[in-house]
């Protein structure tokens, strides 16, 4: 096969991914696999796991329970204690979430970029002016999620979550295929935007980003699920103090988080394109 050939059919099947995860009704989708993933019936959830599996790596033999009631319960599972240790250097920023790291490294005043080539500016991302100035000249990273990973998220630092911020908008695929077609992407999809702050006063943001099927994010120092649904208020003043490694909450199917950092961080020595990387292990160092 010629390498043309090869390359016309690569466009082809990425063709197909997009057209099958985005030119659909994403918004109605999402909202019947939130009320069909919580189906109670043993049949429902076999099958629902079964077809599951074919489409994925899912992989439940870390997981503390073996059966579930429902698909949601086995997308939000908890997994086995201890298999997520946290780095115990005070040096270090942990990942707060299991991952593929995607795009990272040093925001350009205050643009940073989905995929090379394809920037988007920290104020689309955020929403708040005073936001982005504690973060021109940063770093950023981003982390995201495949549907078959473990999908709860975890405080990367000792740190008192301040604010938090869910911003409506759409649920396109954050998968490469979709980050290469869809200009600001991240900044259509729904998300929150936690603010936090060190013990040494130096402000870090996490920035869950939901996406088709997964538009729901879970934060347990709220005691409330954000979606499509939430209404006002959209902004939530808190004073939640979290050690590192802490559970924070968990997105409901798979999908990014968006890590911004100080400039004076540097990037933990395995940080690469296209590493997995597990919920603890290094991320950042502070210096």
């Amino acid at each position: 096969m010629t390498v043309r050939r090869l390359i016309a059919r690569f466009t082809e099947q990425e063709d197909l991914n997009f057209l099958l995860t985005n030119r659909v009704p994403r918004a109605a989708l999402t909202r019947f696999m939130g009320w069909f993933s919580k189906i109670e019936n043993p049949l429902v959830r076999d099958l629902s796991l079964l077809c599951w599996r074919l489409f994925s790596d899912l992989d439940l033999s870390e997981a503390k329970k073996t059966e579930f009631k429902s698909l949601h319960e086995c997308f939000t599972r908890e997994l086995r204690p201890g298999l997520r240790p946290v780095d115990p250097d005070p040096r270090v920023v942990a990942s707060p979430s299991d991952g593929i790291i995607g795009a990272f490294g040093k925001i350009a005043d205050t643009e940073l970029f989905q995929i090379k080539g394809a920037p988007y500016s920290l104020l689309d991302l955020l929403g708040d002016p005073a936001l982005v100035e504690s973060h021109r000249n940063g770093h950023f990273l981003t982390l995201r999620l495949t549907s078959s990973m473990y999908h709860r998220f975890h405080a990367p630092y000792d740190m008192s979550i301040e604010k938090v911020t869910f911003i409506h908008g759409d649920v396109w695929n954050v998968n490469p295929i979709a980050l290469k077609r869809v200009e600001r992407l991240f900044c259509k999809n729904e998300r929150a935007v936690l603010q936090a702050r060190l013990p040494t006063g130096e402000r870090l943001t996490l920035v869950p980003v939901a996406a088709i099927l997964v538009a729901s994010i879970r934060l347990h120092f709220l005691d409330r699920t954000l979606n499509a649904q939430s209404r006002g208020p959209l902004e939530f003043a808190c004073d939640a103090a979290v050690r590192k490694g802490d559970e924070l909450g968990w997105f409901e199917h798979g999908s990014t988080i968006i890590v911004l950092a100080p400039e004076h961080f540097e990037f933990a020595d395995r940080v690469a394109e296209g590493v997995r990387i597990r919920a603890g292990e290094p991320l950042l160092r502070k210096p």
